[in-house]
């Protein structure tokens, strides 16, 4: 008896997207199924934050793709930088040098930190994209507190003490609150020489409010907290230019230690290869179906994506977002293969599970179509959300301890970096 040959899937990025449609397609033994990407781990991003804030350690957060996968017997994980497709040879070539030929093509490969045409100010802050710029993040305003203890220079000191964030998105605001409150808050009484209440967190905004996404009222509560908090909220404010250690608003110019870009997301480069228009941020518009068109069997997913759904709702570019689309790609093939034309595809409808963000210990914000939530009941509602998907008993176990030790004794559990150009990763 012949079988069919089986079909060639090849995933490039182990994110939200790639994992999901990796785990789907591994209940279907006719997929022979191969995941690429450059780093062995998937990354929880929404909660990178607290790595880079010292509240949580890596382990906690990522976890090896292999473990993940290991008894989908029809997934190859492989770690490597795929830098080029050959569109009509249907292969892909790693920076190892090795090619992967393909069937099905399923590009994930997520977004980098977008200065909006200003690389140059690259080398002078540091981004939130992975597990290396959050180790630095922590070192760098860990390394600031140190050397301001050991100074007795006050100019210095306020200047090695005050955090620049450019950016008032989720991200910008975590940051922001989680650093107030580590040092202020958790570090109070660690340091002799310095003044804590000289701390200056300055979160730039160039929009009208913080927070954009959400209702205006849940804007304005999180602003209020953080002010409460004794952060320096600068809304209505554009950078104009980066130097060390320093941050030009126009006129204004603010002397910092540490300069942190939550201001902006551009596709992966990768994106240049597709046979297809890019946006200004180098991202896709693809069918609804979420392939290409004219290349029924490229497929792109989360970040890379610049889209409306099938019902013309606008697809944020959110973790849950590109979990939904890693999936909806392993349906539609996996109804292909069971009979389905390419021409009968279902399109993608994006599920909106809503938005939240958490402000500080124990205040969070929850927007649910007409509901909101605020308080401590929006951050109870933030820690079940983000410890359900969490990937592995390990991580959720970890992440639990971690915050309730933090919660209760003030005193985060990961404030360790090395002096050495290896940062401690613990």
């Amino acid at each position: 008896m012949d079988y069919p040959q089986p079909t060639r899937v090849l995933i490039i990025g182990g994110g939200f997207a790639g994992l999901e449609c990796a785990r789907t397609l591994s209940k279907v033994l006719h997929f022979d199924i191969t995941l690429v990407d450059k780093t062995n781990h998937h990354l929880f991003q929404p909660l990178l934050y607290q790595v880079a804030t010292a509240t949580l350690s890596a382990p906690d957060i990522a976890r090896s793709l292999r473990s993940i996968l290991d008894k989908a017997d029809n997934v190859k994980v492989l770690c490597d930088d795929i830098i080029d497709i050959n569109i009509e040879g249907k292969e892909a070539q790693g920076v190892s040098g090795k090619n992967y030929a393909y069937d099905k093509i399923v590009v994930c490969a997520g977004g980098v930190t977008s200065f909006f045409g200003k690389d140059h100010w690259a080398e002078h802050t540091i981004g939130l994209k992975n597990l290396g710029d959050a180790y630095k993040i922590r070192k760098t305003v860990l390394n600031n507190l140190e050397l301001a203890e050991l100074t007795d220079d006050r100019e210095l000191q306020r200047k090695l003490m005050t955090i620049v964030i450019v950016g008032g998105g989720p991200t910008g605001v975590e940051l922001a609150g989680a650093f107030v409150e580590l040092i202020q808050r958790s570090m109070k009484r660690n340091f002799s020489n310095i003044n804590l209440e000289d701390l200056k967190v300055i979160l730039v905004e160039a929009g009208p409010r913080i927070l954009p996404p959400f209702k205006e009222s849940l804007s304005e509560y999180v602003e209020n907290k953080l002010t409460k908090l004794g952060v320096v909220v600068k809304t209505g404010s554009m950078v104009t230019d980066v130097e060390e250690g320093k941050v030009f608003l126009g006129d204004e110019v603010v002397d910092t230690g540490a300069i942190l870009w939550a201001a902006g997301i551009q596709a992966n480069e990768l994106t240049k290869k597709l046979p297809t228009e890019l946006d200004r941020g180098g991202r896709v518009t693809p069918k609804v179906d979420l392939s290409l068109e004219g290349y029924p069997e490229i497929f792109v997913a989360g970040d890379i994506c610049a889209m409306s759904d099938g019902a013309g709702v606008r697809v944020p570019g959110v973790a849950p977002a590109a979990s939904q689309m890693g999936r909806h790609i392993a349906k539609t093939l996996i109804n292909e293969y069971r009979g389905s034309s390419e021409n009968a595809r279902e399109p993608f409808i994006y599920l909106d599970k809503g938005a939240m963000a958490i402000v500080g210990r124990s205040a969070a914000i929850v927007q649910y179509g007409k509901i909101k939530l605020t308080g401590f009941i929006a951050w109870l509602a933030w820690l079940f959300i983000h410890v359900l998907f969490l990937v592995g008993f390990r991580s959720k176990v970890s992440v639990i301890f971690n915050w309730a030790w933090s919660f209760f004794t003030g005193k985060p559990g990961a404030r360790v970096y090395s002096l050495s150009d290896s940062d401690n990763k613990s």
